[in-house]
């Protein structure tokens, strides 16, 4: 890499309490609200609320809603492929913390 070479990098923390809106997701995502609408039909995100003007999503649906944009953008993915790879890695994540806690009863002390 070049030394006179500046990476910038750009991130927010968000507490899992800090709860959105729709409008208030879109805005953090930086997407119309009818794509997260497709990330909600497909279960990548649940809201709590009945109509989509009263859903809340909590201060983790931003990372997932992200994550699945990204997919979507980079690897060129519907929603539904989407869902299914975050799904999966999901899954891959479960699997690892039990392999954790598995290691962590086997080893002597």
């Amino acid at each position: 890499m070049n030394e006179n070479s500046l990476i910038v990098t750009h991130s927010v923390l968000v507490e899992e309490e800090i709860q959105f809106t729709l409008i208030e997701l879109s805005r953090a995502c930086q997407v119309d609200s009818e794509q997260l609408m497709a990330l909600v039909d497909e279960g990548v995100l649940v809201p709590r609320g009945t109509h989509a003007m009263e859903w809340r999503f909590e201060g983790g649906a931003l990372r997932r809603a992200r994550s699945a944009l990204r997919l979507m953008q980079d690897l060129e993915l519907n929603t539904a492929a989407a869902a299914l790879v975050l799904d999966l890695l999901d899954q891959i994540d479960a699997l690892r913390s039990r392999l954790r806690r598995s290691a962590l009863a086997d080893a002597p002390f």
